[in-house]
């Protein structure tokens, strides 16, 4: 199993930049970013600052979307950083959420975003597409190569995530939604003739490493991770607006949000954000990863034993150095395959 960073573009950009170094000389793989240009920093300016400072992570933006970026503009960008850096990017991509809502806007269809996603990983591999009723292509670009993962929750966003993604990108560590999820997004690799062993499987979600498990510990850690069970229940609020609640989505993950008022876009992403005061400590408990390392290393086996190929922590709260050293130190390495210098058997 991969382990990525999923980082909040505060200032000082310096300070993102330090975490993404910290992570790679941990053993992390990716850093990502939230893409939402009017509540935090432009991340792809801070994406290169990121792979100057860095010798191998992977960087993108967990996620990006095709209504506030021109799809074109998106692929030019990754091909630049390619050519700059080595083919480190990784686009992650959505209909949109806090990007558009906080401008007073609508996530994209699902069309537009397959078009969307076509466009940027033809160009951004340096190859010609058709687009706007011409054949577009790069003509500075050679070599580039780039991947592009769907953020998908509800049943056609998982159909069509199968259909053309190179990855799938859950939003929440639940381990029976995660498989309800991944099953759905295999099947539909299958069904459009693709081997579903391709699609590559990332969970994300806020991650919290306690001494212990206490009451107290883990009380608090709960505090700094609700955020995020109110940031899913956006998502959430569409599928059943869009669905109902007798589809097939898990009530696992549609029944929480009944309490839900609103959103607040100005504490989006924000521990302390009021408008998730309606989640219970059961959602923190099932979306999110909170505990002892020995608590985190259960979980993640349980989610590399349904497919999942990455696990990337939200680090949005008051540890993040702590959890980065704590999974460096003690939850990566009890996951990893051992492999011993001298074979004792023989």
């Amino acid at each position: 199993m991969d382990f990525g960073v999923v980082l909040q573009c505060n200032p000082p950009a310096s300070r993102v930049v330090e975490l993404a170094v910290r992570a790679e000389n941990l053993g992390f793989s990716h850093v990502w970013t939230f893409d939402s240009h009017l509540l935090w920093q432009e991340p792809y300016v801070i994406h290169s600052a990121i792979l100057a400072a860095t010798r191998k992570v992977i960087v993108g933006p967990m996620v990006t979307n095709p209504a506030t970026r021109d799809p074109t503009v998106t692929a030019s960008t990754f091909a630049t950083l390619n050519e700059m850096y080595g083919n480190r990017t990784i686009c992650g991509i959505g209909r949109g959420d806090s990007a558009v809502r906080a401008l007073g806007g609508s996530p994209t269809t699902l069309a537009t975003l397959r078009q969307s996603i076509e466009v940027i990983r033809e160009l951004a591999n340096s190859r010609a597409v058709d687009h706007t009723g011409s054949r577009v292509r790069l003509p500075w670009s050679t070599g580039s190569s780039l991947e592009v993962w769907v953020a998908a929750y509800g049943p056609k966003a998982l159909a069509l995530t199968g259909e053309v993604a190179d990855g799938f990108i859950l939003q929440l560590g639940d381990p029976d939604i995660a498989a309800w999820m991944i099953e759905k997004v295999r099947a539909a690799a299958e069904a459009a003739g693709r081997d579903p062993s391709t699609v590559t499987f990332c969970v994300a979600a806020p991650a919290y490493v306690t001494a212990d498990d206490s009451p107290e510990a883990l009380a608090h850690a709960r505090d700094q991770c609700r955020w995020f069970g109110g940031m899913v229940g956006n998502h959430v609020a569409d599928i059943v607006t869009r669905y109902g609640t007798d589809s097939d989505v898990p009530a696992a993950l549609t029944d929480y949000i009944a309490g839900r008022t609103g959103y607040d876009y100005n504490r989006h992403g924000r521990v302390g954000n009021s408008h998730a005061d309606f989640v219970p400590d059961e959602i923190v408990d099932r979306f999110c990863l909170i505990g002892s390392a020995q608590t985190h290393v259960r979980r993640l086996a349980e989610l590399r034993d349904l497919g999942v190929d990455q696990f990337s922590i939200y680090l949005q709260h008051d540890a993040k150095s702590s959890t980065l050293e704590a999974y460096g130190e003690r939850v990566m390495p009890a996951l990893a395959d051992q492999v011993t210098a001298i074979d004792t058997a023989t």
